[in-house]
């Protein structure tokens, strides 16, 4: 559901109830106004008796109530008075007037005046308030207890293994689970029963729910959708109620699959609390856990997981018997990124100059959601310029604005800024051209992007690396201090703010080199680093474990690596002066320069590299 779609529906709901609260007061005050007789004074009340205008009386202990032949003044035939004469009997009995007594019960006849319209008024909030919970996804606090769980049939699953590429062994793993649920009995011929529950661990955006859902298609049961965040709520025991119900519903619905996105929210490892308190979190864990050694794998019962997270599990959660088995869903290789463009492309139409082979090799890194994402930027591009299909320069622009960002030509810079903008940037890329061991240039420009960039030197790899030397780790920290020390160069030391961000990431190459992998020979072979998060990036900037000593060392073994890339930087830049000068020069006049524009200067480097 939309945000503003919902907000205009919670708004129709409050008017809705808002209408209904002013119109039982306005009922409530009719019916009141209905029963409301004139009060008179004693005295009118025996001028009207001698003149023969009441037609009965019904006399209460302390007042007389009466009706009239002829309306008063007011309009009204009723009336009210206080009772005050003892011989009023004879006096009515004389004139003809039916006389009643009164039944003592206006105090009640008020309260039910009252409670009517109440009663009315919470029945339509009840009612409203209902269909707005149900519109909403929940059911009030009669349902607080109950499942969250979203409910798919194998005709709304609509995906099957045909959807999910570039994940090959974790299609392979899930097979299993695949074959177990069409047929459970001759699967467990060799006395053999698939595992209780799957855990899919991978980075973001790797496919690991769309995995769980193509499950659930090719084998044709129900899939039960749940995050875990949704197990907790601020009333206590409401996260362990919810847990039974949907293991309930599951063992109705059997063969099925339960899926609970982010396990990490639930099943967060325990500790002893700050204040020695039960958490509801905890609550909720036990019960997932009871309910695990509970029920019978055979019964067709299939409970997958995925985290990104799955260092801070309960390692109770992980043992055996519950989640049995781990499936990695890693960022795809490059054969694996075609086979996902080749799933996307699907849905576009792509023009015959397109090489997926050429936007895999562009794409190192990606994952799944991220390709998706490409594809959709592309189709994007072309229909902006009003094109009949999807170009390779069309996906060449959709890498650049999710690698780089927008494209900001609105900010206008000034000719001294251009320079030294183009200075920057031709220093980045004459040092990567001259270095073996780091990713080609594929552009060059000085056209503001993103948040602070005020050009951009985009270099990506061509392969998949898996393995970093030391050597290609202090080339990486030369390219980055190249733009600084190009500025240094040519601006006599004056240098700008232009390489704050290159300083950060050069900083994070010479602290893990140091820290983490052991690279530096004054520190020795130990690690200081936290021990890292498995698949989200975290930046490495503490270090643990170390005497102030040690600390001092390290930081002073930092230091040298990056002002040894820098030293490394300007000595390219003062042997190919000419180079950068011409280079800058073709950057001002075209703003842009693309790998084929860059290629000349590229050749001159890798000439100079094999010569020397």
């Amino acid at each position: 559901m939309e945000p503003d779609s919902s907000s205009r529906k919670q708004a129709v709901a409050i008017g809705y109830i808002l209408a209904a609260g002013i119109g039982m007061v306005v009922l409530q005050w009719m019916l009141v106004a209905y029963n409301t007789v004139d009060t008179i004074p004693y005295s009118q009340f025996e001028q009207l008796v001698a003149q023969g205008n009441v037609t009965e009386v019904a006399v209460g202990q302390d007042t007389i109530q009466g009706k009239l032949k002829d309306k008063l003044p007011d309009g009204k035939s009723a009336f009210v008075t206080a009772r005050v004469d003892a011989q009023l009997a004879e006096k009515l009995a004389a004139k003809g007037v039916v006389v009643t007594g009164v039944p003592s019960g206006g105090l009640f006849q008020t309260i039910l005046s009252w409670m009517v319209p109440a009663f009315m008024f919470y029945l339509i909030w009840v009612f409203l308030g209902r269909r707005l919970a149900d519109r909403q996804g929940f059911g009030g606090l009669m349902s607080i207890g109950k499942s969250r769980a979203k409910v798919y049939v194998e005709k709304d699953t609509k995906v099957t293994f045909a959807d999910v590429a570039g994940v090959e062994e974790a299609k392979f793993e899930l097979q299993e689970v695949v074959s177990f649920l069409k047929d459970p009995k001759s699967y467990g011929r060799l006395g053999a029963h698939v595992p209780k529950g799957i855990l899919l661990v991978g980075p973001p955006g790797t496919g690991k729910t769309l995995l769980a859902r193509a499950v659930a298609g090719e084998a044709g049961v129900a899939f039960f959708s749940i995050s875990g965040s949704e197990f907790v709520e601020m009333f206590v025991g409401v996260g362990a109620a919810r847990v039974r119900d949907l293991f309930e519903q599951a063992r109705k619905a059997a063969p099925c699959i339960i899926f609970i996105d982010e396990l990490d929210a639930l099943g967060r490892s325990r500790s002893p609390g700050a204040f020695g308190g039960y958490d509801e979190k905890e609550q909720t864990l036990n019960q997932l856990l009871a309910e695990l050694d509970g029920f019978d794998p055979s019964a067709g019962v299939i409970l997958l997981a995925a985290t990104n997270r799955p260092e801070i599990l309960d390692p109770a959660l992980l043992r055996a018997g519950r989640f049995d088995r781990q499936v990695l869903v890693d960022r795809p290789d490059k054969s694996g990124r075609v086979a996902i463009l080749k799933v996307h492309v699907r849905k576009i139409r792509i023009g015959g100059d397109v090489d997926l082979d050429k936007v895999a090799a562009l794409t190192t890194g990606f994952t799944g959601a991220d390709i998706a994402n490409l594809i959709n930027e592309a189709a994007i591009a072309a229909t902006r310029r009003n094109a009949t299909e999807v170009s390779f320069d069309d996906f060449t622009v959709a890498i650049e604005r999710i690698v780089a960002g927008i494209e900001k030509k609105s900010r206008v810079l000034s000719k001294a800024e251009r320079r030294r903008v183009a200075y920057h940037e031709m220093g980045h890329a004459l040092v990567a051209a001259s270095l073996p061991g780091v990713d080609p240039v594929q552009k060059v420009s000085i056209i503001p992007r993103g948040v602070g960039a005020l050009g951009y030197t985009m270099q990506r790899p061509t392969e998949d690396r898996f393995l970093l030397a030391a050597s290609e780790l202090k080339n990486r920290i030369a390219v980055l201090m190249g733009g600084r020390a190009s500025e240094q160069l040519i601006f006599d030391g004056d240098v700008s703010t232009g390489a704050a961000d290159d300083l950060q990431r050069a900083t994070e190459i010479a602290i893990e080199m140091v820290t983490k992998y052991g690279m530096d020979a004054t520190i020795g072979q130990r690690t200081y680093a936290p021990r890292p998060q498995t698949f989200l990036p975290a930046m490495q900037d503490t270090v643990v474990s170390a005497a102030e000593a040690t600390g001092r060392e390290i930081d002073l073994a930092v230091r040298d690596l990056i002002e040894a890339g820098g030293a490394c930087a300007r000595a390219i830049l003062e042997k190919r002066r000419s180079d950068l000068d011409a280079g800058v020069a073709l950057l001002i006049a075209r703003e842009t320069l693309t790998v084929e524009e860059f290629a000349p200067l590229r050749q001159v480097a890798a000439r100079e590299k094999a010569s020397g």
